[in-house]
């Protein structure tokens, strides 16, 4: 499939200014759709993201946030990808549901994230506890592999992407104009597929925020890895949950923030 046929992606007009003077090309530019959820009636959140796997982002957002815990709460998933609707109805009735709207606020940037986490949900979880391990050489042949995946970043330069990593491969990737919104995809095709998050890694491109952080802690996955930054609630949320938070892996380097020990070196 060429990236022009692509759904997230439309070929649009351009005038070029450079060095040899003007010109009229055709420039490859990422789509954008505000997608609103509707779970068991309720309106739930309007999120900007990229019109695809729209089925993946409903369920992973649910999923994340706390609204369903298995594939086996959901009753029904209905997608309007020409309206920009998600109708999901779960199998029995949902606590956070009822809750959740009073405790909504918006995540920072790309793609203008909404989570409906409190600071009791920090209190709350309990720590990360796994013995998984990756190799210093694998994060960053996996990272490698990660960026050569992204067809639609390579191409417009305006999306993020995410993978979640078990055994060392790569075994569920999404794009999205939203780092959130990539996560989330990943973890709904992990619950729709069967696959498990649980001591696997989390590898992403974008930066790593608490929200972010918060949202891979909740699946039981200890190893966070960005080419980016985090933020200093997102190292400290890492400390505390027991997640290792691996950012700027770039080349051979890379920055480990928090518990070192599931990072193994060639010394080890």
């Amino acid at each position: 499939m060429t990236v022009e046929n692509m759904e997230n992606t439309v070929k649009l007009p351009v005038l070029r200014l450079g060095e040899s003077g003007p010109s009229q090309i055709e420039d490859i530019v990422v789509r954008e759709l505000p997608l609103t959820i509707f779970f068991n009636g309720t309106e739930l959140v309007t999120m900007l993201c990229s019109p695809a796997e729209l089925k993946e982002l409903a369920v992973g957002f649910l999923f994340s946030e706390g609204f369903i815990e298995s594939k086996e709460d959901i009753k029904g998933i209905v997608i309007d990808d020409k309206r920009g609707l998600a109708r999901v109805e779960s199998a029995g009735s949902s606590k956070m549901a009822d809750e959740g709207t009073f405790k909504r606020f918006i995540a920072s940037g790309c793609g203008r994230g909404a989570s409906f986490y409190s600071a009791a949900d920090i209190d709350q979880k309990s720590k990360v506890e796994s013995e998984a391990t990756i190799s210093a050489a694998t994060v960053h042949e996996l990272m490698k592999g990660f960026q050569q995946r992204s067809e639609v970043f390579r191409a417009t330069g305006g999306v993020h992407s995410a993978a979640l990593v078990r055994d060392g491969e790569i075994v569920a990737f999404a794009e999205d104009i939203g780092r959130h919104n990539a996560v989330d995809k990943v973890f709904g095709h992990c619950l729709l597929e069967g696959i498990a998050t649980k001591d696997g890694a989390i590898i992403t491109s974008g930066r790593i925020s608490s929200e972010i952080l918060l949202k891979v802690a909740k699946r039981s996955i200890p190893i966070l890895i960005s080419k980016s930054a985090p933020t200093n609630l997102g190292v400290k949320l890492a400390d505390d949950l027991g997640v290792t938070l691996v950012g700027f892996v770039r080349g051979r380097r890379m920055n480990v923030y928090t518990h070192s020990r599931r990072i193994k070196t060639d010394g080890e």
